[in-house]
């Protein structure tokens, strides 16, 4: 078995959900619930089949988000892992809606951060093993960093 690692290749402005579904009407109700979110959203998804055909299957409402969506997924090249790029929109607004869905069965990640995907792959197919999502902590906050932290979230307007 061969263990590797994939970097999911985006712009720095694209969050990305990565999961892991079971069927293949994952990509249609991924499509439905994240167009249900929010009608700002701009979104790409490509869901790995791995039996029958095994095609990448893709949905969305924005072309290019679309096509990096497919890309990243087969090279990804996981049975029934699936990725979402997102616009205009954050994972926290969506990821109840995606977790909802009774075809998929675990979330790896939801990013803006730089993504890379720890792969086994047996000759035959390709396991998610887990995710490096960003980097590092360098150490641990302090009062600058708490107050910095705090405003934040209210300048997004995700706190009061």
């Amino acid at each position: 078995m061969e263990m590797m690692t994939v970097a999911v290749k985006k712009p720095e402005d694209v969050n990305v959900i990565l999961g892991q579904a079971h069927f293949i009407k994952t990509a249609e109700d991924l499509y439905e619930a994240l167009i249900a979110s929010s009608p700002a959203l701009k979104f790409g998804l490509a869901f790995c089949e791995s039996s029958g055909a095994c095609k990448v299957r893709v949905e969305g409402n924005d072309q290019e988000l679309r096509d990096l969506a497919a890309v990243n997924a087969l090279e990804i090249g996981a049975g029934h892992a699936f990725i979402v790029m997102l616009r205009a929109g954050f994972p926290i607004n969506v990821l109840n809606a995606v977790k909802g869905l009774s075809e998929v069965c675990s979330l790896y990640a939801a990013t803006a951060n730089p993504l890379e995907v720890v792969l086994a792959d047996n000759g035959k197919g390709r396991g998610i093993l887990g995710v490096i999502d960003g980097l590092k902590p360098v150490g641990i906050e302090d009062e600058k960093d708490v107050a910095w932290r705090k405003t934040f979230l209210r300048e997004i307007g995700y706190k009061r």
